[in-house]
């Protein structure tokens, strides 16, 4: 059941990512959001160039994608050769990296926070009925705001927080799947939970290390969550103090 609960998160962690990019790119340029994030931005292409190398792919001009589902001004061979396998290894490998930065990021700047946070609020079981699955909303809310708290009780030095908090939002909106590819994306990841559940009827330790690696997937879905929420707030106001002007 552990790994049905953690393709449904990863699924989640996918989706709340690519609602704050598409946010945010609703407030400024596309191209401009993936500058600012230019961490994730760097990791994300490192890992697409890779991934069509390897599936045959002709790689002429690196360029920022267009963020309207397709790759303006890219080469006409950026595209996998491999029809099924291909666009799976070019969503799976920029997830790969990110979610190693991810984690090296959270113990090396983010260890209290870790320490602070309610990973608990996010079932390792997926939800079968109804009052679960609202059980597991209301949890969300929690997560959220001991996201929050746990950010703010942080006993670090504040360059790191800003550090930590900087590098969180690069690197985790920056999973939100590349244009044109989002069904490789979300297939992906269920291919890998897949792959997972059969490893874990031969390797006896693999469920261990997914026990141990929640407080990770915990912070991906928690800071998601709340950047998504302020995200939206911020996106209404502009909204609404761009009608009121017009208005006038």
């Amino acid at each position: 059941m552990i790994y049905a609960a953690t393709c449904v998160w990863l699924l989640i962690i996918v989706l709340l990512a690519w609602g704050v990019d598409r946010v945010w790119s609703g407030l400024a340029p596309s191209r401009t959001v993936q500058a600012v994030l230019f961490p994730g931005t760097l990791i994300v292409q490192l890992g697409r160039v890779v991934g069509l190398l390897i599936t045959g792919a002709k790689v002429v001009q690196v360029k920022l994608p267009d963020g309207e589902g397709g790759q303006k001004g890219q080469d006409a061979d950026w595209t996998p050769k491999l029809p099924f396998v291909g666009p799976l290894v070019v969503a799976l490998l920029p997830m790969f990296l990110l979610g190693v930065v991810i984690a090296f990021v959270s113990l090396r700047l983010g260890q209290s926070v870790l320490m602070r946070l309610p990973a608990d609020q996010i079932s390792t079981a997926v939800p079968t009925t109804l009052a679960a699955f609202w059980d597991q909303l209301r949890a969300l809310i929690t997560l959220c705001q001991g996201t929050l708290d746990a950010l703010r009780a942080a006993e670090t030095e504040t360059w790191k927080r800003l550090l930590f908090i900087y590098l969180m939002a690069s690197l985790t909106v920056r999973l939100a799947p590349l244009p044109g590819n989002v069904r490789g994306h979300l297939g992906a990841i269920v291919i890998l939970a897949i792959v997972a559940a059969l490893a874990g009827t031969v390797v006896d330790w693999l469920p261990t290390l997914i026990q141990r690696a929640w407080p990770l997937l915990a912070l991906a879905v928690g800071w998601l969550s709340l950047l998504l929420f302020v995200s939206l707030l911020v996106s209404a106001a502009v909204r609404s103090a761009r009608m009121f002007l017009k208005a006038e």
